[in-house]
């Protein structure tokens, strides 16, 4: 199942070549399958991102492999450089086979 995903850039207008700093966060367990429940007492199953993929326009700019070792709702934070007004996606894929895609808009006058 899709995840809550939020992408956050200041501000939303760019001039050609300038910095843009993307903040992400997924609310996402990053469950190890280390731990037991403390009910059943009965192991959590393996739930984590395992791959982070980042699109502007239609070329993919950067990829990211994460594990079960990574903090519950991950912030991830990068740059992009503002080359051209297109769309910017990021996927995300769980070891359970869930992905979840948020897409924001660049702007660049």
């Amino acid at each position: 199942m899709p995840k809550t995903a939020m992408v956050k850039i200041d501000p939303k207008d760019y001039k050609k070549d300038d910095l843009i700093k993307v903040n992400t966060v997924i609310m996402h367990p990053m469950d190890t399958g280390l731990v037991k429940d403390k009910e059943s007492g009965k192991y959590i199953a393996a739930n984590h991102i395992t791959d982070v993929e980042v699109y502007y326009g239609d070329e993919r700019i950067t990829t990211m492999k994460l594990s079960g070792s990574v903090s519950a709702n991950p912030f991830i934070s990068f740059y992009v450089k503002a080359t051209k007004t297109a769309p910017l996606k990021i996927i995300w894929k769980d070891n359970k086979g869930d992905v979840t895609e948020k897409v924001i808009d660049i702007n660049v006058g």
